[in-house]
C-alpha cells in the first residue's frame, strides 16, 4: 500500500513505525527519509548514547514561577526559546537568583546544544563561552554531549543540519502550541565518521563560538569607551529602575509638538541634560544629507530561495541568523535595502521592558544582502566626521534606549516622534577616540560575519560526508 504525497510516496509500514500517527508532519517533512538515510550509513549511534549529564544529557525543565529582577547582584541572565537566538545578550531578562539556585540544572554550559521545544520547534543555539552564567527556561531543550564519546561542536552541527532538524520537528505534538520532550529525541540516529573529520567540524563550531563571544565583548567595550571618552561614565550603568519613578512631576516648557507626559519623563530628561552638558550635535543635524526616517511600505511577493532575498522584521534583526520570508527581489523598492553602516532602530511596538521597540541594529557585511521592513527607523550619518559605527556605539546603549522610549507617540502600537527624535543630543568625543570606537564596532561585526562562515563550513563538511557515505 502506498499513499501519494507531493513528492514521494508514504509507505504503510511507516505508520506503524510512527505509532500510527495520522497527522501529516512525520510523513511529509522529510523526517522519515532522513532517518532511513542515516540508518543506512555504516556507523550511527543513538543520541542518548553520546550524551551525559542531568537526565542522561537530554532535558528541559519543569514549569515554574518566574520572578524578574534588574539588580545583577540578585539575578542571573535568563534565556527563553527566542532569547537564545539573540546575537547581543546585553538586553536579556534577569531571573531571580533564589529561583535559579533551586533549578541549578537549568544553568547552561559551554558546548551545549539548545533546542526550542515549545512553540516554534527546532530553533537552535550553541552555548558559547560568555554564556556560562546563563540559565534557560523550560521551553529550551538542553543536549549535553559526552566529550568522551563525541565532540560537542560536531553533535550541534548534526542536530542543526538538514538531516537533524526534520527529525526533531517531526517529533512535535500538540495543537496550537507544539511541544517536544526529551524522550522524543533519545533515539535520533547520529552518524559517525573519522575522528579527524568530526574534530575539524567541532573546531570550526568552537571557533565560531569564540568569535561571537569576542564580538559581544567588543560591543560592550565600545559603548563603555564612548561614555568614558565624552566624560559621562555615569551613563554606562545608570540603574534606570533604581531611580525614582516618573510620578507627580511638573513641566513648564510645553510646546506645540507634544503634551504627552511620557515625552517629558524626568528620568529621561536627566539623561538628555547630561548628554547636552558636553560637546554634542543633534541627531537631526548629523543626519542631514544622510537619512533619518521610517522605511517605505511595499508589496511582498514570495519567492523561491534562489530568486529572492530575506525580508527581515524587527524581532529577527537582533538574532544571530535572521529568519525571514523570501521575497522577490525584482519587485522591491531600493529603500528596503540598507547602505553600509546604516543603523536600524525598531520603531513600532509596545513599551514592554523586554520588547525590541527602540533597540538599535547595525547593518554591515553580509547583512547588507537582506531587505528590511518598513517598521525600522533608518539612521544614516550625513557627515564623514561622525561614522555610523560611532553613532551605533551610543544608540545601542541603555541610556539611548531610555531616551528614545520617552519619545513615543501613538496608541497601542507606539512610534518614535518624528520631531522629537531630531533633537536627541549625540555627544562628540575627540576625533582619535571616535576613530577607535568606530573600529571596535566594525571589528565586532567582522567577527560575527566570520563566525557565520565557520559554522557554514562545518555544516558543509557534515553534509558532504553524509551524502558521500550514502551515495
Amino acid at each position: 500500500m502506498k499513499i501519494a504525497s507531493i513528492e514521494n510516496p508514504v509507505r504503510a509500514d511507516w505508520f506503524f513505525e510512527q505509532g500510527l500517527r495520522l497527522d501529516a508532519s512525520p510523513y511529509l517533512s522529510g523526517a522519515i527519509e532522513a532517518r532511513k538515510r542515516l540508518q543506512a550509513l555504516p556507523n550511527t549511534m543513538r543520541l542518548d548514547s553520546v550524551t551525559a549529564g542531568h537526565n542522561g544529557g537530554i532535558y528541559n525543565g519543569p514549569k515554574f514561577i518566574r520572578t524578574y529582577l534588574t539588580d545583577p547582584e540578585h539575578s542571573v541572565p535568563f534565556l527563553g526559546s527566542t532569547d537564545m537566538l539573540e546575537a547581543d545578550f546585553s538586553f536579556l531578562p534577569r531571573l531571580r537568583r533564589e529561583t535559579a539556585d533551586r533549578l541549578r540544572y537549568l544553568k547552561v554550559e559551554p558546548g551545549m546544544s539548545l533546542i526550542s521545544c515549545s512553540g516554534t520547534i527546532g530553533r537552535m543555539s550553541y552555548v558559547r563561552p560568555d554564556m556560562a552564567s546563563f540559565w534557560s527556561s523550560q521551553d529550551v531543550m538542553k543536549v549535553q554531549a559526552n566529550p568522551h564519546r563525541i565532540a560537542p561542536g560536531y553533535l550541534y552541527t548534526f542536530l542543526r543540519s538538514r538531516f537533524g532538524v526534520p527529525m526533531i520537528v517531526a517529533s512535535a505534538y500538540g495543537g496550537i502550541i507544539q511541544h517536544i520532550e526529551p524522550n522524543h529525541l533519545v533515539d535520533l540516529p547520529v552518524p559517525r565518521f573519522d575522528s579527524r573529520l568530526e574534530q575539524k567540524i567541532h573546531d570550526l563550531v568552537e571557533g565560531a563560538a569564540r568569535l561571537r563571544a569576542a564580538s559581544q565583548a567588543a560591543l560592550v567595550a565600545a559603548t563603555d569607551d564612548f561614555f568614558q571618552s565624552v566624560g559621562l561614565p555615569e551613563l554606562i550603568d545608570q540603574r534606570w529602575h533604581d531611580q525614582e519613578r516618573d510620578l507627580g512631576f511638573q513641566v513648564t516648557d510645553l510646546g506645540s509638538q507634544s503634551i504627552r507626559a511620557l515625552n517629558f519623563s524626568p528620568r529621561a530628561r536627566r539623561i538628555v541634560a547630561k548628554l547636552s552638558s558636553v560637546e554634542h550635535r543633534r541627531l537631526g543635524d548629523i543626519c542631514e544629507g544622510g537619512l533619518l526616517s521610517r522605511g517605505v511600505r511595499f508589496k511582498r511577493i514570495d519567492s523561491d530561495a534562489e530568486f529572492g532575498v530575506t525580508l527581515v522584521g524587527q524581532r529577527q534583526a537582533f538574532w544571530v541568523t535572521p529568519e525571514g520570508r523570501r521575497v522577490s527581489a525584482g519587485t522591491l523598492p531600493p529603500q528596503v535595502f540598507a547602505e553600509d553602516e546604516t543603523i536600524l532602530m525598531a520603531a513600532r511596538g509596545t513599551l514592554g521592558e523586554n520588547e525590541v521597540y527602540c533597540r538599535a541594529a547595525f547593518i554591515t557585511g553580509s547583512w547588507l544582502d537582506n531587505a528590511y521592513s518598513e517598521d525600522f527607523l533608518r539612521i544614516v550619518s550625513g557627515t564623514r566626521e561622525i561614522s555610523g559605527a560611532y553613532l551605533f556605539a551610543f544608540l545601542r546603549s541603555d541610556a539611548a534606549f531610555r531616551v528614545f522610549r520617552s519619545l513615543s507617540t501613538g496608541g497601542k502600537q507606539q512610534d518614535i516622534h518624528e520631531g522629537l527624535r531630531r533633537k536627541v543630543p549625540i555627544p562628540l568625543a575627540p576625533k582619535a577616540d571616535r576613530t577607535r570606537i568606530s573600529e571596535r564596532i566594525r571589528q565586532a561585526y567582522r567577527d560575527r560575519d566570520h563566525a557565520d562562515v565557520l559554522e557554514n563550513q562545518a555544516l558543509a563538511l557534515l553534509t558532504h560526508a553524509i551524502e558521500g557515505a550514502s551515495a
